[in-house]
């Protein structure tokens, strides 16, 4: 069954010390396109959550967005105060030089400098790790649920317009008829009016007729097509990374189609032709959705 590159999953979990929430957007691309937005706590980590994405979605465009509330008061700001007696007594002796006698927002002045606060970080322990790890595998695995879903869909709409192709090339040979024997007697009437019956080599006109028509043959192209749309479905079926391969047949199912509207020369042949067209475009924009 296929799956779609479109997928999200959303996994929280709330423990003693912080409320962790884990997001995972992907979209369709033709690589692995990863990206990752995490907490400074989660930053020595971001090549094994890199490799548990990879794992899990294989390709397409990912988005990981990792964020925590703290619950206790590990990131309270601590007030340096050297930082801020140094400051403080410099800033003193630049009044005294000029001379201002209002030292009161001093203090207030001080604080907003740089490194006048400090926040001391603790590290990733094994163990928070491990429940980070596993609330990204449920995240992953609920956007890989979520890819399953949008597959199935996918599957149902393509395998309509590749029903709709099979039943017009049916349609196709309904229409043609007897179109090679009305084609000869064009020919051969157009030539008898151009140059006169006295004036045609009737065998080698047989000749260039047979390898006229024979060209105008769309026999071939008609099997070939029918082929690949067998194919197509049976590729739907499997199981896998098989967007690419969906993608390869619908070409060469556009290559048959194509090669049968420039042979047709029929106005009712070529209306189906451009039906399949209008078909195969919509099979071509939803394959590039195919993991």
């Amino acid at each position: 069954m296929i799956r779609s590159m479109t997928g999200y999953g959303k996994a929280m979990l709330e423990t003693a010390r912080r409320k962790i929430t884990v997001e995972v957007k992907s979209l369709n691309s033709k690589q692995a396109d990863i990206s990752t937005k995490l907490p400074w706590l989660y930053k020595e980590k971001e090549l094994d959550i890199r490799n548990l994405i990879l794992r899990k979605l294989e390709r397409g465009k990912i988005d990981l967005f990792i964020s925590f509330d703290v619950m206790d008061e590990e990131q309270t700001p601590v007030i340096n105060r050297n930082n801020v007696k140094s400051y403080l007594r410099q800033l003193s002796e630049i009044s005294d030089e000029l001379g201002l006698e209002d030292k009161s927002d001093l203090l207030g002045i001080v604080m907003r400098l740089p490194e006048t606060l400090r926040t001391d970080k603790p590290e990733l322990t094994d163990e928070e790790w491990q429940v980070a790890s596993r609330l990204i595998d449920d995240a992953l695995e609920m956007t890989d649920l979520y890819r399953l879903e949008e597959g199935k869909a996918l599957a149902a709409d393509l395998s309509k317009s590749v029903k709709m192709i099979t039943k017009y090339l049916e349609q196709l040979g309904t229409v043609e008829g007897d179109r090679l024997t009305r084609m000869r007697e064009k020919l051969n009437t157009s030539l008898r009016d151009a140059v006169g019956t006295e004036n045609i080599d009737q065998n080698r006109f047989e000749q260039e007729l047979i390898f006229y028509l024979e060209k105008m043959d769309i026999n071939e192209e008609k099997v070939r097509l029918r082929k690949h749309c067998d194919y197509f479905c049976e590729t739907l079926e499997t199981n896998g990374q098989n967007g690419k391969m969906l993608n390869f047949i619908s070409q060469e199912m556009g290559r048959e189609i194509n090669t049968i509207g420039s042979k047709a020369n029929d106005a009712a042949m070529q209306k189906l032709v451009v039906m399949m067209k209008d078909e195969l475009e919509r099979i071509k924009e939803q394959t590039l959705n195919v993991l």
